[in-house]
């Protein structure tokens, strides 16, 4: 099965989710973003948040949702899109598309909740062409002992809360170990005033594919 179903999370994600815009989730977006070109594959898509900032170097994006909610809402976004979107149901783990088929891979807060994001990347490895890039924006284990000890207490609910995110995932580093090599990388704390928040160490990047 493709689908995912989260109802009440699918409800309140985009409410939260326009106010992370406003603090600076939009321009997060836009870097995430510029300078992507040629086909491209958005995994985890939400409800198409992204799809506003695509540059018009990008040809085609596929855009793959398993919560079917959310999933129309997004393809309600593409119809918006400034570039050519099409959103179709599937998961990170297992993607239905042909090897060495795309020139960028999107992954946007969507690897803390994936059942298995080394196979998830794994799959995004495949599925990239030579040389090609991932793109990620995603909350990740922080560097200090007090907050990774906060973030492991916090996944002991948080998943339950938040459709299955995790707080304490070191994608950053499963990154580097998936066969990419990472060209630019910044780390950062969203919202700003996030000491109290235990998904608030981000990391926005671009690797390639080795």
């Amino acid at each position: 099965m493709s689908d995912l179903s989260h109802p009440i999370f699918a409800r309140l994600y985009p409410r939260l989710d326009a106010g992370c815009a406003k603090a600076g989730g939009d321009a997060n977006r836009a870097e995430l973003l510029a300078g992507a070109s040629g086909r491209v594959l958005e995994v985890g898509a939400g409800y198409g948040a992204n799809f506003a900032h695509y540059p018009p170097e990008v040809t085609e994006v596929v855009a793959v949702e398993p919560e079917p909610r959310l999933r129309a809402r997004a393809a309600r976004a593409a119809a918006r899109a400034p570039v050519p979107v099409t959103v179709r149901p599937g998961r990170a783990e297992r993607l239905d598309v042909d090897d060495a088929s795309f020139d960028v891979a999107v992954a946007s807060l969507v690897l803390c909740s994936v059942r298995d994001p080394v196979r998830a990347l794994a799959e995004f490895r495949r599925v990239l062409k030579p040389g090609g890039e991932l793109r990620y924006y995603e909350h990740v284990r922080a560097r200090t002992p007090g907050k990774v000890r906060f973030q492991r207490y916090a996944d002991v609910v948080w998943p339950f809360l938040v459709a299955g995110c995790h707080v304490s995932r070191p994608t950053d580093e499963w990154i580097v170990g998936s066969g990419f090599t990472v060209r630019e990388e910044r780390r950062f704390e969203f919202p700003t005033s996030g000491r109290a928040n235990p998904a608030s160490p981000h990391v926005i990047g671009v690797a390639v594919r080795d």
